[in-house]
């Protein structure tokens, strides 16, 4: 069993940053793939980023690439989000999520936080 809790989110302005973090309970963190994914009012739960487990391979959604960076601490157990040059359409509920594989599918996760709201205003 794994369990996440995300941290970090609050109200920027556009062109700002945040750093998100995920710290997971259990001593198999370093057993799973880890993914963000954010879901703004109204829509669907998008992919934004996910890293092997060994960190040495990273994926992002078009929308994020070049802002934003996830990166992992396996010794903390924490996997994180960096988020810059922040727009309004990055405002959302952010969920990490662990797998055990390398996907950007939802259903492929196999545990999911809480979620953390990021807000960017114009």
């Amino acid at each position: 069993q794994v369990q996440l809790v995300e941290s970090g989110g609050g109200l920027v302005q556009a062109g700002g940053s945040l750093r998100l973090s995920c710290a997971a309970s259990g001593r198999t963190f370093s057993r799973y793939a880890m993914g963000w994914f954010r879901q703004a009012p109204g829509k669907e739960r998008k992919f934004v980023a996910v890293i092997s487990v060994d960190g040495g391979y990273t994926y992002y959604a078009d929308s994020v690439k070049g802002r934003f960076t996830i990166s992992r601490d396996n010794a903390k157990n924490t996997v994180f989000l960096q988020m810059n040059s922040l727009q309004p359409e990055d405002t959302a509920v952010y969920y990490c999520a662990a797998a055990t594989v390398i996907t950007n599918t939802p259903t492929r996760y196999d545990y999911w936080g809480q979620g953390t709201r990021v807000t960017v205003s114009s």
